[in-house]
């Protein structure tokens, strides 16, 4: 099919305005939210406004590749020490999946199967693609999702910076900050080859967790290729925000309001668990608490991570929690489904 920028461009100025106007204000993660917030207001007011094919690939590409670079050899000794935490963060990802599937099902009238997925806090894409496996509605699971991350990526930063959580995690950000333009390609071309690597395994999150990998073996054996300069960095946050906000159609608070309501709660009550578990965790760790809060958060990868890259709170113990979730979590998706179809078969 042939592509018409021209179609792309209405977009791609509402997004640039959204990511300048929300540095202007002083917001958190600007070239994040800006473009998400724009983008998403624009949608759901009909405005036909649509993302760059292969965007968001793109930009979660410079997203895994940036936060890599700081997997040093030290951070990682570092991470294997706090092993145990990372464990204890993957069985409350799935705990958190499992208090929502109750209130998901309990209130919001849909069949067990589809609350689960809708309430898993994986991926959004792994949920619905699992979701669709398994027979259960996908439509629901997305708009569940959708709703999950536009409200996670939007409340977390601003109560970050509200309580000045920033810079509380600096010793972690020792890592490479010399931009070598042959190296950068050198080391983009090794993140997309590992991309369509787990692209073409249908591993999860190939566009995140390959060029992580990718990045991340480079630096772990201190070959530094480059930094990823601040624009690109900049650009691969917008291309996120940009395609987040376009999943919200005219009809979305419409399509399932009883579902939606019932999210915005679970939401609000898992991020309080969060706060709570990340507050306790840190107590018996020496990780700081607000580093916990976003590596806990049930909230995506990528946004998450971001986050925690902008606001200097260690970012790979960020990531390393995440990764643990995703890993966590898909991979006992497909099983909960199954004692679903078990143990309650006239839910299914």
């Amino acid at each position: 099919m042939k592509i018409r920028w021209a179609d792309y461009m209405l977009g791609l100025a509402a997004v640039s305005v959204g990511a300048l106007g929300a540095e202007w204000l002083g917001w958190p993660i600007p070239w994040l939210l800006g473009p998400l917030l724009v983008s998403a207001g624009l949608s759901v007011c009909g405005v036909g406004i649509r993302a760059l094919p292969f965007g968001r690939q793109a930009g979660l590409t410079v997203i895994g590749m940036s936060l890599g670079l700081y997997f040093t050899p030290p951070m990682i000794a570092l991470l294997w020490d706090h092993a145990l935490w990372m464990l204890g963060g993957m069985v409350f990802a799935v705990l958190l999946g499992v208090i929502g599937t109750y209130s998901v099902y309990r209130f919001a009238r849909v069949d067990l199967k589809t609350a689960w997925f809708a309430s898993a806090v994986g991926g959004a894409s792994e949920m619905a693609y699992l979701a669709g496996q398994y027979g259960a509605r996908v439509d629901k699971v997305v708009a569940a999702h959708s709703l999950r991350v536009l409200m996670i990526v939007t409340i977390v930063p601003f109560f970050y910076q509200f309580m000045g959580y920033h810079g509380l995690d600096d010793s972690v950000l020792q890592i490479n900050r010399t931009v070598n333009w042959g190296g950068l390609l050198l080391l983009i071309l090794c993140c997309i080859a590992v991309g369509w690597l787990f692209l073409w395994q249908n591993w999860s999150n190939p566009w995140t967790f390959g060029p992580l990998t990718a990045a991340m073996l480079l630096t772990a054996a201190e070959i530094h290729l480059s930094a990823v300069p601040e624009v690109l960095s900049h650009a691969g946050q917008l291309l996120i925000g940009w395609a987040l906000g376009t999943k919200f159609g005219p009809d979305f608070f419409r399509s399932a309001p009883r579902l939606l309501a019932v999210t915005a709660v679970v939401v609000i009550i898992g991020l309080g668990l969060t706060a709570l578990f990340s507050y306790g965790l840190s107590l018996v760790t020496d990780i700081p608490f607000p580093t916990l809060g976003l590596g806990l958060a049930p909230g995506g990868v990528a946004e998450m991570t971001v986050t925690a890259k902008v606001l200097h709170l260690g970012v790979p113990v960020v990531t390393a929690f995440h990764v643990c979730r995703m890993i966590a979590v898909v991979g006992t998706a497909g099983w909960f489904s199954r004692l679903i179809e078990r143990k309650w078969p006239e839910q299914r």
